[in-house]
This record gives C-alpha cells, structure tokens and sequence, in this order.
C-alpha cells in the first residue's frame, strides 16, 4: 500500500468516526431548564415489532427501558445505559397497528427513582419525563422516532438527553396547543347552546 493510499485510507476513516460521532451527539431539546410542553401519544404504526435502538446516555444514574402495550408490560427490559453501544437494539414486544405505547425508564441504580413514563399523567411527579422528535436515520440506526429522557424527580435540569433511544413501528400524535384551544371553546360553545336549550 502506498503513501496516498494510506493517506485516503486515514482521510475516510476519520471521515466516518465523525459521521459517528455527529449521529451519536445529542439531538437537542431547545428549551433546556423548561419542561418539555409537548404531549406525545406514542402507537404502533403497523402490526409488528416494537424495537429500541441506544442512542445515547448523559445520565450519572443507571436506568433501563420496557414497554408497554395498551397499558401492559411486556416484560422486556434492557438497554442499560451504562453497558449499551450507539445502535445496540432490543425487541420491547409485538403490538398491532394503532396499539397504545407508554414507554417506561426504570432507574436500577441507585434505586427508588421514579419510574418514569412517556405518558406524562403516568410519572408521580407530575412532570413530563421525555422530549420526542422525528430521527431520518445512520449508519447504525434506521429512521424512526426519537424519545429522550430526563431521570431525575422534578426533571433534574430538564435538557432531556439523560437517556435517548430511536424506536422503530412507531407513530406519534402530538395535539397542538393551538388545536387543543379550538377543541376546547368548541365545547365551550357547545355547552352553553346546550345550557340555553334546555333553559
């Protein structure tokens, strides 16, 4: 092999660790020290395999992942965030199109710490435990969807990379503030018609 051979060589695997590198960093919350707003209604997108990828881990506690499906455990757990690698998966269970997932963070380490639920209503602390986007997809990871969570009780510093996974046959419903405000003066109006009907 010569000089320039080893030289592209050395260019393209530098090249390639950064395309790692920049596909494991963190995809950001934006208002980080606020509580995520957005409330995610997590369902399978077809009958399937719900499967996690590991994205990432800042957290100094140690947690693990499960499922479940239509409000029950599936009983599968893992993805410890301490000993998993970028891309590493695990198969949380089969669910059929348009079943209801919760996704839960459950701290092993140091222990009586949450857990933590991507259903809001579900976490004790009345806080919203995960932030969520669309991920497009990597060398290791396919397209999906993106959950990030914060493991501490109140949010910690709530910048949601405390434990982040991709999950595949997964959609989500993120109601709008704004469709959520007609929804509720919609009923609004309809229960005063309603109030002056039966006057």
């Amino acid at each position: 092999m010569n000089l320039k051979s080893i030289g592209v060589a050395a260019f393209t695997a530098v090249t390639i660790g950064f395309a790692g590198t920049a596909a494991a960093g963190a995809i950001p919350y934006t208002n980080s020290g606020t509580e995520n707003a957005a409330l995610y209604n997590f369902t399978a997108a077809s009958s399937g395999d719900v499967t996690a990828y590991y994205f990432g881990s800042t957290a100094g506690f140690t947690n693990e992942l499960t499922l479940l499906i239509n409000g029950m455990e599936t009983g599968i757990q893992g993805l410890n965030n301490h000993t998993s690698s970028y891309g590493q998966s695990l198969v949380l269970g089969h669910a059929n199109a348009g079943d209801s997932l919760v996704f839960k963070m459950v701290n092993i380490s140091p222990g009586g710490v949450g857990p933590w639920y991507s259903d809001k209503s579900m976490n004790w602390d009345g806080i919203n435990h995960v932030y969520s986007t669309d991920f497009a997809g990597d060398f290791a990871i396919p397209a999906g969807v993106f959950v990030a969570f914060e493991d501490l009780p109140q949010g910690g510093d709530l910048n949601y990379n405390d434990e982040t996974f991709v999950f595949s046959n997964v959609s989500t419903n993120v109601p709008e503030p704004a469709t959520l405000l007609l929804t509720a003066l919609g009923l609004g109006v309809l229960g005063l018609r309603s109030r002056r009907t039966n006057q």
